[in-house]
């Protein structure tokens, strides 16, 4: 050791500081520094973090991306973008208890069942809860070894000595090096830790998921560079009042980003939806004004989803504009539009919009879908139950093409739709569409006149 220091690193992106800061000048983050020992290291102990590589000509490198890994889960191989890829490092979040652990115990024991060596590393758990949890989802193999173990080092030496087809750290920031002196879950540790083994991945070609925390605000607590070093970022999302997860791909070099995969949480583990329209459909009502039904996209994948508006008269001052499941601005924008082009006097109402079943949708698509809602319930003149409409809209009032347009009506055709609303832009390559009805409109006007 040549020279230790100490530093005010900020725990949400990993910002240095040569004094405490009581704010973040990099994340904006309020009472988020705490001071680390920084050590100095010579060059004889990183001897390993290194490729030893050699300046290539582009066309002398091979290009095979070798064959995926398929887990044997439809869900996370769709994520994934067909599988697992060699070498690959993958970083999965969520908020606690949400599933990650048991999700990931599943996919390990369905590779120890087709003769693959895995390993799981926990440093939260040990071995007997391991043990309890695979005995209540079923997962129990031979080749699906348990490492209680959080000192990086050890877990090298152990992955060395196994050599694994697969390695799951559960949880990345229980993991610390013996080279640094800050706590385990600190900056500095999580990107050491992180750096070496996401190294040791490449040099040997194992894959490895990593499982990290998330802070309050849903972020995956450590330095941002994180999430910039591994190869692909996952996201566990669900609530506690549905029995839906969702497992999303934020960050995806081997694969499309953005897709999303839907399990079920049940009494033994999770358990994949392969229809997830029919399954947020699945309690819709029928007839009632305020309901109107929206093609989204995540990713490559068409889902359905029921958008609600409730618009009812207030007695208050400040009329209250409720969103969940949108943008809550993008829906003050949308009331409006719906107040000036149509006419419709919205000022003097309270106005609540809600995506049935908790999934949260962020594209312009579902413009024409909240629009529609809203229209129904002021007005009280239900929508066709048969009828799905999507299109974007802007400040003038026109309906605007989306992307993927074909996919959706596909998918809502499939699903026993008769008639479908879209952008006149789009008409002709939607005009192909068999088994629906297809109705162009070219501003919110004509929606009103063919919607009801």
């Amino acid at each position: 050791m040549k020279k230790s220091k100490t530093s005010f690193f900020c725990q949400h992106c990993g910002y240095m500081s040569p004094k405490w800061l009581g704010k973040c000048p990099s994340c904006n983050g309020w009472n988020c520094f705490a001071e680390e020992l920084v050590v100095e290291s010579d060059s004889s102990s990183r001897s390993e973090m290194k490729f030893d590589g050699k300046p290539l000509p582009i066309e002398d490198i091979p290009a095979e991306e070798g064959e995926r890994i398929v887990t044997g889960i439809t869900e996370i191989d769709r994520v994934l973008g067909g599988g697992i890829v060699g070498g690959s490092a993958i970083l999965v979040g969520g908020e606690p208890g949400i599933g990650k652990s048991t999700l990931l115990l599943q996919m390990m024991h369905r590779l120890a069942e087709k003769g693959l060596k895995v390993l799981y590393v926990s440093g939260e758990e040990s071995a007997q809860q391991i043990k309890l949890r695979s005995n209540r989802i079923g997962a129990s193999s031979k080749d699906l070894l348990v490492l209680v173990e959080i000192s990086l080092e050890r877990i090298l030496e152990q992955i060395k000595a196994v050599d694994p087809a697969i390695v799951v750290i559960d949880s990345i920031q229980t993991v610390y090096s013996a080279d640094l002196m800050s706590a385990p879950g600190s900056v500095g540790q999580v990107r050491e830790a992180s750096s070496r083994l996401i190294l040791f991945s490449k040099k040997h070609g194992i894959p490895v998921f990593l499982i990290g925390h998330v802070t309050k605000d849903g972020s995956i607590a450590g330095p941002k560079v994180l999430e910039h070093m591994v190869d692909t970022v996952l996201y566990f999302e669900g609530d506690s009042g549905h029995a839906y997860r969702i497992i999303r791909s934020m960050k995806n070099r081997f694969g499309p980003a953005n897709e999303i995969g839907v399990f079920e949480m049940q009494d033994k583990g999770l358990k994949e939806v392969p229809n997830p329209s029919a399954f947020f459909l699945a309690e819709r009502p029928q007839n009632v004004a305020g309901s109107v039904v929206v093609p989204s996209l995540e990713g490559t994948r068409p889902i359905l989803v029921e958008i609600q508006a409730l618009v009812s008269v207030t007695n208050l001052g400040m009329p209250r504009r409720t969103a969940i499941g949108v943008d809550h601005n993008r829906v003050s924008l949308l009331v409006a539009v719906l107040d000036k082009i149509c006419g419709l006097h919205l000022s003097g109402s309270d106005i609540f919009i809600n995506v049935a079943g908790g999934i949260r949708v962020e594209e312009p698509a579902v413009d024409l879908g909240i629009v529609a809602a809203m229209a129904s319930s002021f007005l009280d003149r239900p929508i066709d139950s048969h009828t799905v409409v999507l299109g974007e809209v802007g400040l003038t009032g026109e309906v605007r093409a989306i992307s993927q347009m074909e996919v959706r009506i596909k998918e809502a055709a499939r699903l026993g739709f008769k008639r479908c609303l879209v952008p006149r832009t789009s008409a002709t390559k939607s005009a192909k569409i068999a088994k629906i009805e297809i109705c162009t409109i070219g501003s919110l006007k004509e929606l009103l006149e063919n919607i009801f």
